[in-house]
């Protein structure tokens, strides 16, 4: 059996004029997050965490922010190239389990919907993602409101 253990981690500050948009779905808030794409670090700590577990680097090797392609891309999208390549390399999703990390908004109503956004686009069942979320006690760039982040951990398997 060939499995690999991959863990992502991303962050993003917030900032005005954004659509805040994690795990896909969105969100409404005063504040978006603010990155090269849609700057869902939810999705990017998930690639991270694929790519990683494939040993072929990172989501900045992939999705370079010097690229004119990726500006302003769903992060959804992103991680369906992120998929194509996982399956390129003839891996599957065992299961992923991901923690966001921010103070507000509360995002628990949310939480099926980016499981089943997840689970759509790696073609595999909604069982084997989950997502929970925190916060850090009012302590540091998340806790202040100043941003939000997110890690992931997956376990991938060679068909």
């Amino acid at each position: 059996m060939n499995i690999r253990i991959g863990h992502g981690y991303d962050a993003h500050r917030f900032g005005e004029g954004r659509e805040l948009v994690l795990g896909g779905v969105k969100i409404e808030y005063e504040k978006g997050l603010v990155g090269h794409s849609d700057a869902d670090v939810l999705i990017h700590a998930v690639m991270d965490a694929l790519i990683g577990a494939m040993a072929l680097g990172d989501i900045g090797k992939h999705f370079p922010e010097s690229d004119k392609e990726y500006l302003g891309i769903s992060s959804i999208e992103l991680l369906k190239k992120t998929r194509a390549l996982m399956f390129s390399e003839g891996y599957d999703i065992v299961n992923l389990d991901a923690t966001l990390i921010l103070e507000r908004p509360k995002i628990a109503k949310y939480v099926e919907e980016m499981r089943k956004n997840i689970a759509e686009v790696l073609e595999c069942s909604v069982s084997c993602v989950n997502i929970k979320a925190t916060t850090e006690e009012k302590m540091g760039f998340t806790g202040s409101g100043d941003g939000a982040s997110a890690h992931a951990v997956v376990l991938i398997e060679k068909g």
